[in-house]
């Protein structure tokens, strides 16, 4: 079954094996890190955040880093990196309006049947003037294709099943959902730097680099600030 929620339980194991199944995610997180300004004494609340793999990339960078996940033993080893856990679903999220000063949904929307209402959840938690970080999958052809079709068939790349095409992120309806909440979004494509893949897929690399390019119609970030 596509998105099957319970996968992420049947391979929690996978979630810290820099060339495991998730691999792909440990990548994803350090690139959204490189969109979150240094702060101090700030709350950041990571959306769908696994295991926490952002959490190496916030520390000493003045948050207090707020996980929340379904998966109970994804938040076991978010815990375990330092992330205050909390077992809630990003579209009912048990924390208080304004809790945040950055909300960081990263690789989830595109797993979500609800996307205005995690939306609404995710601006719901940013105070005035907090960023929302995004990253996802894109509804077009191209990325059905490349994201599902291919990319799900190559060994320890992706995990098979993992995505439901149905969906995937319209960004017009992104875009618009979040500026009804008092975010206007900032958006471009990012995709693995190929020599890096080449030299991770031979054993000789630990990690891929998310390089920017000029389409968003596969893979993208999007950014914004919470109207004051």
């Amino acid at each position: 079954m596509p998105n099957d929620p319970g996968l992420y339980e049947r391979l929690a194991g996978e979630w810290w094996r820099p060339r495991g199944v998730f691999a792909m995610l440990h990548w994803l997180a350090a690139a959204r890190a490189e969109l979150i300004p240094p702060a101090r004494g700030a709350v950041l609340v990571d959306l769908g955040c696994g295991a926490g793999l952002l959490a190496p990339h916030l520390e000493g960078r003045g948050y207090a880093h707020v996980g929340v996940d379904r998966s109970a033993a994804a938040l076991r080893q978010a815990a375990s990196h330092g992330v205050h856990s909390v077992l809630g679903d990003v579209c009912a999220v048990p924390l208080a309006d304004g809790c945040a000063d950055v909300v960081v949904a990263g690789e989830i929307l595109e797993h979500v049947p609800d996307l205005a209402g995690a939306v609404a959840e995710a601006c719901r938690l940013l105070r005035p003037g907090g960023l929302l970080v995004v990253d996802t999958l894109a509804a077009t052809m191209l990325c059905r294709w490349l994201a599902i079709g291919l990319a799900e068939r190559i060994p320890r790349y992706a995990v098979r099943g993992v995505h439901d095409p149905a969906l995937l992120v319209d960004r017009d309806a992104l875009v618009a959902e979040c500026a009804r909440h008092g975010v206007e979004l900032t958006l471009r494509g990012i995709r693995p730097s190929v020599a890096d893949f080449l030299r991770w897929a031979a054993g000789r690399g630990e990690s891929v680099r998310m390089l920017p390019v000029a389409t968003t119609a596969v893979l993208f970030q999007a950014w914004g600030r919470k109207r004051v």
